[in-house]
């Protein structure tokens, strides 16, 4: 068969055409998987946030994300400084705060859950501490471990004459604003001399480490030591973990259906922020509880940037989710999920 120059052109055009639709097909399939976000912040949800990130690389609508756990405080400068795509925080921003970010922010609340009370103290389990006892060791009013204020609350345990250590975060961190707002709400001693902060300012020399997993091996290695996690590093570090008591008098450990209990009440405000003086204290419950939140911008200037993190929010308040409880987290309630992603969805923008 002959073809006519004329049939030939069409031929190709259309070829050339059709090359180009799929070429521009690849390319824009190529770009949207080449869009890397970098977020920083919180230990808290670490271990949940890298469970998270490594799921969402092998969906259907694949993200890369690389995430570093600095703790909060890191994670809210850096993000105030627009060196990364997002925040990770156990405290939402405050409004001063959220006034130095000037691309606006969008708060994306992903969790909750206990932080436990650690300490290395051999011979000593099922540890009770009070909500008059838990704060007067933090506030340095309590020094020994065979205090009888200590021995009050744990009677027949072998208290040794050894004095107390306590571990806490170096760097600025949720988890200690989670801690510190609950023991505030215990004691007014505890929030008159401390009070609920990111750094708080310790009595005596305590030990420092750097996140909860610097935390975690002072008290693993530290006999004699207290200090407070996120519940899964005590769990992976094997550590023994204190029952605290709740408002309602019970002696309770930090696990996920306590963390449940405690969280069951919480009102998000219209933000998706919440008012942490509630939070600090749950009617029922583990009483150390707490929720942590990823923090976006509403403005985006790199390209693709903003459609990677509506996917990313989208995935972690629906199908990530599912990925909670087996890690020891709490779930947010789906409504409050569907808002989240409707918010960000509208809110954020960008090319």
């Amino acid at each position: 068969m002959v073809l006519s120059k004329t049939t030939f052109r069409l031929a190709f055009t259309a070829s050339a055409i059709a090359a180009a639709m799929v070429l521009g097909s690849v390319v824009e399939s190529f770009a949207q998987k080449a869009v890397t976000l970098n977020g920083a912040g919180a230990t808290f949800p670490e271990p949940l946030y890298q469970r998270y990130f490594s799921a969402l690389r092998k969906s259907s609508q694949p993200v890369q994300v690389n995430y570093q756990g600095i703790g909060s405080g890191g994670g809210i400068r850096q993000l105030i400084a627009g060196s990364v795509d997002f925040a990770g925080s156990d405290t939402a921003l405050t409004d001063a705060e959220a006034a130095k970010v000037k691309n606006g922010v969008l708060y994306v609340p992903t969790a909750g859950g206990p932080v436990a009370v650690v300490y290395n103290l051999p011979g000593v389990s099922n540890l009770k501490l009070s909500r008059k006892v838990l704060p007067a060791i933090f506030a340095g009013q309590i020094t020994n471990w065979n205090d009888p204020k200590i021995a009050a609350d744990n009677p027949g345990a072998r208290l040794p004459n050894r004095q107390i250590r306590l571990a806490v975060r170096a760097d600025s961190s949720g988890t200690s604003y989670i801690f510190t707002n609950a023991l505030s709400s215990m004691d007014s001693y505890f929030k008159g001399r401390i009070g609920p902060n990111r750094a708080p300012k310790w009595p005596g020399k305590p030990v420092s480490g750097k996140g909860n997993p610097g935390v975690a091996q002072i008290v693993k290695r530290t006999a004699g030591s207290i200090g407070y996690v996120e519940a899964s590093f005590a769990t992976n570090n094997k550590l023994q973990t204190a029952l605290v008591q709740n408002s309602r008098g019970a002696y309770v450990a930090p696990t996920l259906a306590e963390a449940n209990k405690a969280l069951s009440a919480v009102q998000f405000n219209p933000d998706h922020r919440v008012t942490f003086s509630k939070l600090g204290n749950p009617g029922d419950g583990y009483p150390i509880t707490g929720l942590t939140w990823l923090v976006v911008y509403r403005n985006y200037t790199q390209p693709g940037d903003a459609a990677a993190v509506k996917r990313m929010v989208q995935w972690i308040m629906t199908n990530g989710q599912q990925l909670n409880d087996n890690l020891g987290y709490t779930r947010i309630p789906q409504g409050v999920a569907s808002r989240v992603v409707q918010s960000v969805n509208s809110g954020v923008k960008g090319p």
